[in-house]
């Protein structure tokens, strides 16, 4: 191919990725090394209240914000290096906890706490997601023809649905009386409650993303497995090889770029979960690094916003997920140089 077709054809999705991607990624880097604030005055005023035959009035020192000439508060922005980092991080928390050896009170600390949860989250849904695809996938291919479509329609309905609608819908089948647990309540004859603790939170959490995930990895396997070679399968067969073992040395290996393909996608969407901490309304027992970076940008109660903060969180989780995509790209890499 010239370089000019390929230019051609490659430089409207650079451009795109340009500004939408590497300039906001640049901005956000920036403002994590930059602190934003109003700029204030001290002024004197006089502060009256009504008594009896006379008002009693004294003179009190305020701060208020300066405006400009269109009304706006001024603001003033220094370098602060890594400052907003250290704040997100808190070393001195941690530090005094490792030493202490009281090591569950680092999870008291909002980002690693946040970073516990992110992390646990990702990697068991992870090796659920492509399981679940897969048997259902498996199932799918191995059914008759007359209810193969019916099959794929049912399995694809957890992925359309709209996932705060979805956390949503789970939350209510076993908050307080829902239907779920009234079920295990007359089964068991005890109250439970599956939103006083967070690991059942987490628990619930964890199922729903693998509901809603796994018919995305159906899809792609079963695509995949359009491709098989049968000869190949035949061959297994009349060796005498059982179900396993033709799963495991002709179905999988086949479906081995597929797999790293969905691990891929299912690392970089689970490392940014807020969906379920949003749905389940988990604040006050599980949080996640990308909800953490949106309370940042709560506004407060006097209306400011921690921007460098929640830029210093933004960046501490993008290099996350590098370092979670390292191997998977690193194995991407060698099977691209093989073949």
């Amino acid at each position: 191919m010239k370089f000019r077709t390929f230019a051609a054809f490659v430089g409207p999705s650079l451009l795109l990725m340009m500004i939408f991607i590497a300039a906001p990624l640049v901005s956000v880097l920036w403002q994590s090394f930059h602190l934003t604030q109003n700029v204030f005055e001290t002024v004197e005023t006089e502060r009256c209240t009504p008594g009896f035959p006379n008002a009693v009035c004294e003179t009190i020192t305020v701060d208020r914000p300066v405006l400009d000439e269109n009304g706006e508060i001024q603001t003033v922005t220094s370098f602060v290096g890594w400052q907003s980092y250290s704040r997100v991080l808190d070393p001195d928390a941690l530090g005094a906890a490792i030493s202490s050896g009281d090591w569950w009170s680092i999870l008291n600390i909002d980002f690693w706490g946040a970073l516990r949860f992110t992390l646990t989250f990702t990697l068991v849904t992870l090796p659920l997601v492509i399981g679940v695809g897969l048997l259902i996938a498996i199932t799918v291919n191995n059914a008759v023809k007359t209810i193969r479509g019916p099959a794929i329609f049912i399995s694809l309905l957890p992925f359309i649905i709209t996932p705060v609608i979805g956390a949503l819908s789970i939350r209510w089948l076993f908050v307080g009386d829902g239907i779920l647990t009234a079920l295990m309540e007359s089964w068991s004859g005890q109250d439970i409650a599956m939103f006083a603790q967070g690991w059942t939170i987490e628990l619930l959490m964890m199922f729903y993303r693998v509901w809603h995930v796994a018919p995305f990895a159906f899809v792609i396997f079963y695509a995949g497995l359009q491709t098989v070679n049968m000869d190949t399968l035949e061959s297994a067969i009349i060796d005498g090889a059982s179900r396993f073992e033709r799963l495991r040395y002709v179905i999988v290996p086949h479906l081995m770029p597929l797999i790293v393909f969905i691990a891929l996608i299912h690392l970089m969407d689970s490392y940014r979960v807020f969906e379920e901490v949003i749905g389940f309304r988990s604040e006050a027992h599980r949080i996640s690094l990308q909800w953490l970076t949106f309370d940042y940008l709560t506004p407060d109660d006097s209306g400011n916003r921690s921007v460098s903060r929640a830029s210093a969180s933004s960046m501490l989780t993008m290099v996350g997920i590098v370092i979670l995509l390292v191997p998977l790209l690193r194995r991407t890499w060698r099977d691209h140089k093989g073949s």
